[in-house]
């Protein structure tokens, strides 16, 4: 049986608050690739990147969907239902 989001009323936006990551940009750091959290526009880096931005921001906060916005990339993630998917 396919597991599925149910966190799905939370996704309230699709515009990024900044063009990189948010923390990273703030102390001049780098970062590998861009996560867009879903609840309120905190664009954070990801788990390859050093910081791992995009989750920290999930556990201080518990917002659950990420999507990423990496050019090419047409995928979300569900950190409390461990789940991949894809918005139309």
């Amino acid at each position: 049986m396919a597991r599925t989001c149910t966190h799905l009323d939370g996704v309230q936006v699709d515009t990024p608050n900044s063009d990189g990551c948010e923390e990273c940009l703030k102390t001049g750091d780098s970062w590998v690739h861009l996560r867009l959290c879903r609840a309120c526009g905190h664009v954070g880096c990801c788990d390859d990147s050093k910081n791992k931005h995009a989750t920290k921001h999930f556990k201080a906060t518990g917002h659950p969907i990420i999507t990423s916005l990496e050019p090419g990339e047409d995928w979300s993630w569900c950190f409390v239902d461990q789940v991949v998917m894809q918005f139309e």
